[in-house]
């Protein structure tokens, strides 16, 4: 039995509303957790996929600015040397890639956009896993599981760096807020 037919329905399931109805809970809990992982690697990839568009966009508008710096000079250049028909068809062109980059920019920040949301997508994924992981220990420990109990977390390094980074953050302004209070 497949338990999640898309990502968010990992990230919306509730784990003791599934298993409620399971003969056994542990096994339901494991088949969960490996679907959970095939999303996990799922969305890393698709993650991945978003950062290199991400990157292929920014190497792109770098490219085009060179060109409409070359135009630019170009137009100069012809201009310095009386050539007024050559300076304003230089001119032309560096419009023609100045309208490209702003149609690259607006790309630029959908791309942007989609990464992050996948980002986000992932750690929330990552998270639930992470519960799912200890309501499975709890399980097999053989007593009923408190959301609040500190299991060590599994997930990757890089996701509990970053929550580490975010929750460090977190403490700095509420220390300052206190301080300045």
């Amino acid at each position: 039995m497949n338990y999640f037919s898309r990502l968010t329905d990992i990230v919306t399931c509730n784990l003791s509303q599934l298993l409620k109805d399971e003969t056994d809970p542990v096994q339901a809990l494991e088949k969960i957790i490996e679907e959970m992982d095939q999303g996990i690697a799922g969305a890393r990839r698709s993650v991945t996929a978003a950062r290199l568009a991400v990157d292929r966009m920014e190497g792109e508008i770098s490219e085009r600015r060179t060109q409409i710096m070359a135009w630019q000079n170009r137009a100069k250049t012809e201009l310095q040397g009386g050539n007024e028909s050559g300076a304003r068809l230089a001119l032309a062109r560096k419009t023609e890639v100045e309208d490209l980059v702003a149609g690259l920019q607006q790309q630029h920040r959908a791309a942007q956009n989609t990464f992050e949301q996948l980002q986000t997508t992932e750690r929330a994924l990552e998270s639930k896993k992470a519960e799912a992981v200890r309501k499975l220990a709890s399980l097999r420990a053989g007593y009923a599981t408190d959301e609040t109990e500190d299991f060590p977390q599994e997930g990757g390094i890089s996701l509990q760096q970053d929550r580490n980074e975010r929750i460090n953050a977190d403490l700095d302004a509420l220390r300052k807020e206190l301080l300045a209070g």
